[in-house]
């Protein structure tokens, strides 16, 4: 029997921030990539942008010093760092859409091996009403990383042949961040670009339920 330890929701964020390079401007969805804002490498400057209108976040504020006047689009207390702005929502997509942000990192339901992604709706009741800004980012992004468990409480896979959720973008996401392996998106399905360790190749393959090419 394989030995090998899932990453924590810190461990993934650290390696997504890992992978941001100096000088991007990203947005972090909300749930699991929010964390990302936490784990930014010393010495690296990232422009953290939120679709309710700021840019320059910094990390989560220490507890008792939250501010409910400066939250992301989670809702969730920031900080905003020196020369950070806020502004209209409307700007705000005007900079999702046109193409200025590096990369988005988003969560999923599914994501399909050639980068259909779905992460809006499950169809079930209480899921999220809407598509949000996530359609805006997925499209608009020069870069869609997702950051997800790769798989669901019920054991299947996230990573799919054909997305059956409702979807978000068609070919849209270029990485894939989960708690047992980072893999790409090609036209010609999953690349695996690191995977944790104790973890076969064959196992993983199994778990998913689709090729993944080695490098």
């Amino acid at each position: 029997m394989s030995n090998y330890t899932r990453r924590t929701k810190d461990e993934l964020a650290q390696r997504v921030a890992r992978d941001i390079h100096d000088g991007a401007y990203v947005n972090l969805g909300i749930g699991m990539p929010t964390a990302v804002a936490n784990h930014i490498p010393e010495g690296r400057e990232i422009i953290l942008q939120s679709e309710n209108g700021i840019l320059g976040m910094g990390p989560a504020p220490a507890s008792g010093a939250e501010d409910y006047d400066l939250i992301n689009a989670g809702k969730q207390p920031v900080t905003l760092l020196a020369g950070g702005a806020f502004f209209h929502h409307a700007d705000s997509f005007s900079m999702m859409r046109g193409g200025h942000l590096d990369i988005c990192v988003l969560g999923a339901f599914q994501v399909s091996e050639t980068g259909d992604l779905a992460n809006w709706s499950t169809g079930e009741p209480g899921a999220i009403p809407a598509v949000g800004g996530a359609m805006d980012l997925a499209i608009g992004a020069k870069q869609t990383w997702v950051m997800m468990d790769l798989l669901t409480k019920k054991g299947e896979s996230k990573l799919v042949k054909q997305c059956t959720y409702p979807l978000t973008g068609i070919a849209c996401v270029k990485r894939i961040y989960s708690d047992l392996a980072t893999l790409a998106c090609t036209p010609e399905g999953l690349q695996l670009i690191d995977m944790v360790e104790g973890l076969p190749h064959a196992e993983l393959e199994k778990l998913v339920g689709l090729p993944i090419k080695t490098a």
